[in-house]
């Protein structure tokens, strides 16, 4: 008696489809899974036995094979159950034919209940693509996969549900995919910040070109304030980042029924203790990292200086390829890992350097020392850097409330529509990802602002990289003021997002 279930599998954030093969032979009494499983594949056996017995059928008392094809590709986690379950009440009768058409993923309780699994969005793109019209698995994970427009996806709360659905004897209706309301969204407001407009300005910059940002300033001054407040100013996603963003977000396991499908853009702000694995992603079965949770929106570091040299180099490489790869003996995965930026330190150990109020006691030894932990081809790789001083009394009594969210997202927006006309015949998101090719024919200077960039560039002692992304924030800048062609004053105003000193050792 031989039966074959389709199921799938996820390999970094895509799915491959896997045939659940299951043959029950004459023999002393044995169940046996083979094809590359793991661990937790393995103990399929025990959970499929109990779920079987406590919903009243019978477990065959045969030699039972289970193989996984392909066989040579490991398989991992719980998702095997539900399709180890339907093909063995299949192979001996207890279920009529299964379509082939039809795909099975899902974890059992000892019960027979269906519990969530990690990846549905990414195995539902997969049986879409696959040529899967019906999708069967848990109902907590209903809605994300339902979000993969082409496969009716059946929500299962347990197996006695399921096993009246195939035979006939009651229907469940499919899941509907998830409403993404234009609804307002709770997210803190610029209007909070009090004072600090240059800052709010260079944030303003950032977000309307997709630049990295470093705030440099003492503790108080509000850069953690005004980085929480980033997601706010930034372009709503359009339905294929949402797609990218709830894969990651899938596979690590973040995404249920109450939060189906990633809508705004995610802020991840990891602890400056996080290794370079829990950076960049890995583990025995690899997993994303921060940096690819952090996927179309924003990876927040403060206290930059804190972190440890060797995990900041971990960036470098995502920040200019847009994705990461994670390598281990069992083979190596990529995740994409497109996301801005956004770093905060003091200017020293003690945070008062520079301070009108004297408090500083660091030597300028110390003080180079600190600023050194952050290597030149990272702060190459940063677009904007910007003080932040300290406030003044008369700022922080002010009452009248400072320009909303609201109100700089309409200029951020107005800024990425031009974006988006701009590079509507590439795949170039925003003007931070312009390549060479694209640095040519949109920022092109005027006399003026060419020898306003020499002097820069001769003065500064810029490289080739940071001269690149001084051409791309100029563009933006030109951008937000509405210029089809980059100014002087526009150039000077880049420049000076790059005029910070740093005392290196």
């Amino acid at each position: 008696m031989l039966s074959r279930i389709r199921s799938f599998g996820v390999s970094g954030v895509g799915g491959f489809e896997v045939a659940v093969e299951v043959y029950i032979s004459n023999g002393l009494p044995g169940f046996e899974i083979v094809g590359l499983p793991d661990a937790a594949v393995k103990e399929a056996r025990e959970r499929v036995r109990a779920a079987i017995k406590n919903n009243g059928f019978r477990f065959p008392p045969s030699r039972l094979t289970v193989n996984l094809a392909p066989a040579d590709r490991k398989k991992a986690g719980t998702l095997y159950d539900l399709p180890i379950l339907v093909g063995i009440l299949a192979a001996q009768g207890e279920l009529p034919r299964i379509d082939e058409s039809c795909a099975f993923l899902g974890e059992l309780a000892l019960d027979g209940t269906l519990r969530r699994i990690a990846g549905a969005l990414p195995m539902a793109i997969a049986a879409e693509r696959c040529g899967v019209k019906r999708l069967y698995l848990p109902a907590e994970n209903a809605a994300e996969a339902a979000f993969a427009e082409s496969v009716e996806v059946i929500p299962l709360e347990n197996v006695g549900e399921l096993v009246a659905h195939l035979r006939g004897e009651r229907t469940i209706e499919p899941a509907a995919a998830p409403v993404i309301g234009p609804e307002e969204l709770a997210l803190p407001d610029f209007a909070d910040v009090k004072g600090q407009e240059s800052v709010k300005r260079a944030f303003e910059v950032a977000a309307a070109g997709g630049h990295n940002i470093l705030c440099v300033g003492p503790p108080g001054s509000g850069k953690s304030m005004m980085a929480r407040r980033l997601s706010s100013i930034l372009p709503d996603m359009s339905r294929e980042e949402m797609i990218e963003a709830t894969e990651i977000h899938s596979v690590a396991g973040l995404t249920g029924r109450k939060n189906p499908i990633v809508c705004t853009r995610p802020f991840r702000s990891p602890h400056h203790t996080v290794s370079g694995p829990g950076l960049a992603g890995g583990g025995t079965t690899p997993r994303p990292g921060e940096i690819s949770l952090a996927h179309t929106g924003v990876l927040f570091l403060d206290e930059l200086p804190e972190f440890r040299s060797d995990v900041l180099e971990v960036l470098r490489q995502p920040l200019e390829d847009g994705e990461v790869t994670v390598s281990r003996v069992s083979g190596s995965v990529t995740y994409p890992s497109r996301f801005m930026l956004v770093c905060a330190m003091n200017p020293c150990k003690c945070g008062w350097y520079g301070h009108p109020s004297g408090r500083c006691r660091c030597s300028e030894a110390e003080v180079r020392r600190y600023q050194s932990r952050i290597s030149g081809p990272l702060l190459d790789r940063i677009d904007i850097i910007t003080e932040v001083p300290a406030l003044e009394f008369d700022e922080l009594r002010r009452r009248a409330p400072a320009e909303s969210s609201r109100e700089i997202k309409k200029r951020v927006d107005a800024a990425r529509a031009i974006q988006r006309e701009r590079f509507s015949s590439s795949s170039t998101p925003c003007n931070a990802r312009m390549d060479s090719r694209e640095l040519r024919s949109f920022c092109a200077l005027t006399h003026e602002g060419e020898e306003l960039m020499r002097g820069a560039f001769e003065a500064m002692g810029l490289t080739a990289r940071s001269y690149d992304r001084v051409l791309r924030v100029a563009r933006t800048i030109a951008d937000l003021a509405s210029s089809p062609n980059i100014l002087p004053e526009h150039v000077a105003e880049a420049v000076q997002y790059r005029s910070f000193d740093f005392r290196q050792e």
